[in-house]
């Protein structure tokens, strides 16, 4: 059957002489594979729509097997962050952790559009951090594994939240402390920031100004609890350790509209 479907390339690789083998993450059914025939040849018609963080329309011929590609016209072409190593390094890290967390096929449009939000936000500004971080717990909670801010991940309460916990999957509150000698300190207002990050669409976000020292706090917090609770090497987080781009700058948005 012959589909039109929107979507974005979040992995590349080659198939044969001529062709390649892409992901595409779609608003229509989620994560898929996809083959491009002659897509390497440099005057294939295929070559542009089948580039790393491409956003296109595709006709694809879904079928019982791997699903081909048979025509596709850009809808965005994210230059800026094509040509921009550190705007790469971010976007390859959130394309990777997609591929690897969600299943084929899972179709969620809610968690395409954050995708996407995220990848725009991303061409368009510097500061990305926080955009960052709130695609990967929307991710995460997508996957299974989301680490529980709310309310204290023992006992339930919803105040007094001060540690969070790797082992115990998130918060804890003042009397359940003792429970993870190696839980993290963490300020009431930052775990709140946390759990707001994790249910608001980027497209809410404007002005939140935050330390840098705060931002790097989430980052090695979600970095760690990821090591846990994953399950996936992630060939890119490497690569932004390398070029230094978690040691993160002051970062603002905007609270969520009420």
């Amino acid at each position: 059957m012959l589909e039109k479907i929107d979507g974005i390339i979040i992995k590349t690789q080659d198939y044969g002489e001529t062709h390649k083998l892409v992901t595409i993450f779609s608003n229509k059914i989620g994560k898929f594979n996809a083959l491009a025939k002659g897509a390497k040849k440099p005057k294939s018609r295929m070559a542009a729509v089948t580039q790393p963080f491409i956003n296109a329309r595709f006709f694809v011929y879904i079928g019982t097997g791997l699903s081909t590609i048979q025509q596709g016209e850009v809808l965005d072409s994210f230059r800026i962050v094509r040509e921009d190593i550190y705007k790469t390094a971010y976007v390859s890290y959130i394309a990777e952790l997609t591929d690897k967390l969600l299943d084929s096929k899972d179709n969620d449009p809610h968690l395409f559009e954050q995708f996407y939000q995220t990848l725009l936000w991303i061409n368009n500004h510097d500061e990305v951090d926080i955009p960052v971080i709130m695609y990967e717990l929307k991710l995460y909670k997508k996957a299974g594994f989301a680490p529980i801010l709310h309310k204290c991940s023992r006992c339930g309460k919803e105040d007094k939240l001060v540690r969070f916990s790797i082992n115990e999957g998130g918060m804890l509150c003042q009397q359940c402390a003792h429970f993870d000698a190696e839980a993290i300190n963490i300020p009431a207002k930052l775990s709140r920031l946390m759990y707001l990050f994790s249910e608001v669409d980027l497209e809410r976000i404007g002005n939140i100004r935050m330390k840098k020292e705060n931002v790097q706090l989430i980052r090695n917090i979600l970095y760690a609890y990821y090591d846990q609770y994953g399950g996936f090497w992630i060939k890119s987080r490497k690569v932004l350790d390398q070029l230094d781009l978690f040691i993160p700058h002051v970062t603002e948005s905007k609270p969520p509209n009420e």
